[in-house]
């Protein structure tokens, strides 16, 4: 059925974007809009093409139904409601639209040209009004829809911008072609007392014909109101009727839920947040949880859940609580913060556990960060200190970096979770340049408000590390500790000493196969350790440029 939605969804969009491009030619001209809809028509209206786009339509809001029948609760992200509130906007307006166009060129052999079809729209204010509004809305919800479904995959993000430029452009234009078309045709329209030269001349239809359009309109809309009537009360009838399973949440609530409810809308019905990127279509692993008492009686997961928590390596007691429905009483605690975002999706495998793995560790902090606040007010060090990060994070973001820990005036951050450790220590150094680079281009931006540059300092440190979820259930952080994290912090401390920028182990820059160029090496001793460990004081990241192989 997911992926059933997701096929007609798109075969929807792709008309919706077509057509959207043929309003766009009315600011050329109503010829170049008929011209661009003859076009498009030997395919949409070939029996493939109409097949195809009707089916579509109808099964999409059908399956639509299904899952608004399936859902045990309202409650639910505003994103998913926006999404959901939009989808059930659109037949109440589009019917008119169809009845008006493609019935009547298929059931009564009329043909309909832009100039019908705009003259019309344009001879009432609500004509216009409607279908700006529904073109507005049809696009919100497809965007809506794409958007939520690309937002776990990781190539995604890099398009997002490109994508948001579209996402406001081509509306834009459609919108302009429309009201182009209108003024165009205004003085026509004005001149004949509107509608009755557009509906009736142009059209050639009898009054057997427009009681006959009036007569479909009016049907079809009916047939939308009773039919999403009856399954919000057949929805209503389900959640109230049954046997109810009590769910011990990790935060000490204890929730009664109906059996059928799944965990992530148990959960969610009784207010307490939770993380789910995908809203709970099992293509993320954002809403797992770790399953207590009750594991026992859990249904086994189906394909799609299996899948997700194969991918994650979960062992048999984390299950997707967006699939998963108890019979009886379970005690579950979440494995990721409510706020998780689609940059969770590249934790570690099974790393919510705890996992020893080979990583690479990075401590970066701002130098001198107290003298900041100097006859500053405290909210122009925020904006420093803000800007800072933003920045740091944006080159972590750029290098495959995870940002792990925030602490006053630095950052931990992991490299590694998803690739090797060659190409992990490889990725740290890219990221050190960056953030060098970075913090020139904001001293340059900040030079009339800083007495001095910033400064940063880092520590780099590759080995062996464990990578879990920490802190208390309501508010887990996911990061790593080990030695090697702790040699990484006394790494970047040692910056000062040697004053330096980076603070990089020979074990880092050998498994990055990376030549530490003019960089001095040092023996250091590290608290806590006996043995010396060879490291190099790196002036400047990005002079690290000479590759091996």
């Amino acid at each position: 059925m997911r992926l059933l939605r997701l096929v007609t969804g798109l075969i929807v969009a792709w008309f919706v974007v077509g057509h959207f491009l043929n309003h766009a030619f009315g600011v050329v001209s109503i010829e170049a809009m008929d011209r661009m809809r003859a076009m498009f028509a030997m395919w949409w209206r070939s029996p493939v093409g109409t097949v195809l786009l009707y089916g579509s339509l109808l099964t999409h809001f059908a399956l639509a139904l299904v899952s608004l029948y399936r859902r045990t609760t309202l409650r639910m992200p505003l994103w998913e409601a926006a999404q959901l509130g939009l989808g059930l906007a659109i037949p109440p307006l589009l019917i008119a639209h169809v009845v008006g166009t493609r019935l009547t060129w298929m059931l009564l052999d009329h043909h309909i040209d832009y100039e019908r079809v705009v003259g019309l729209l344009w001879s009432t204010d609500w004509g216009i009004a409607r279908q700006s509004l529904l073109l507005l809305i049809v696009w919100a919800h497809v965007c809506a829809g794409l958007h939520y479904w690309l937002r776990v995959r990781e190539w995604y993000r890099n398009l997002q911008p490109l994508a948001f430029a579209i996402a406001l452009l081509l509306p834009a234009i459609a919108l302009a072609g429309f009201a182009s078309a209108g003024f165009y045709l205004w003085p026509s329209i004005d001149s004949v007392g509107g509608m009755q030269k557009y509906n009736v001349d142009l059209a050639g239809m009898s009054n057997a014909d427009r009681t006959r359009m009036a007569a479909w309109r009016e049907g079809l809309e009916y047939a939308f109101w009773i039919v999403l009537a009856a399954t919000l009360l057949a929805r209503w009838l389900r959640t109230r009727i049954g046997a109810t399973y009590q769910l011990r949440h990790a935060s000490g609530r204890v929730i009664v839920a109906p059996v059928g409810r799944s965990l992530l809308e148990a959960i969610r019905d009784e207010g307490i947040p939770h993380a789910s990127v995908c809203g709970g279509r099992a293509r993320c692993t954002t809403c797992r949880v770790r399953i207590g008492d009750g594991l026992a009686h859990l249904p086994p997961p189906d394909r799609m859940e299996a899948q997700a928590l194969g991918r994650i390596q979960a062992p048999p007691n984390v299950r997707l609580a967006c699939q998963t429905r108890p019979t009886h009483n379970v005690t579950v605690a979440p494995l990721l913060p409510p706020n998780a975002g689609p940059s969770s999706l590249r934790l570690a495998p099974a790393g919510e556990l705890g996992r020893e793995r080979p990583i690479v560790a990075m401590f970066v902090d701002l130098r001198d960060s107290t003298r900041l606040a100097e006859g500053r007010l405290p909210y122009d060090v925020v904006f420093l200190m803000n800007q800072f990060f933003a920045e740091m994070h944006a080159a972590l973001r750029a290098t495959g970096g995870y940002y792990a820990q925030f602490r006053g005036d630095g950052l931990l951050a992991l490299y590694g979770l998803e690739s090797e450790l060659p190409a992990a220590c490889r990725a740290a150094l890219k990221g050190a340049a960056q953030m060098q680079e970075r913090m020139d281009a904001l001293n340059r931006s900040l030079a009339d408000d800083l007495q001095s540059p910033l400064r940063i300092g880092i520590g780099i440190h590759a080995g062996v590390a464990i990578v879990g979820t920490l802190g208390p259930p309501d508010a887990p952080i996911h990061s790593a500790i080990g030695d090697m994290v702790n040699t990484a912090a006394r790494f970047e401390d040692m910056t000062k000493a040697f004053g330096c920028t980076m603070v990089v182990s020979e074990e880092a820059l050998r498994q990055a196969g990376v030549e530490p160029a003019d960089s001095p090496q040092h023996q250091v001793r590290v608290r806590g350790k006996t043995e010396r460990l060879a490291v190099y004081a790196v002036a400047d990241p990005r002079t690290l440029k000479q590759w091996k192989g």
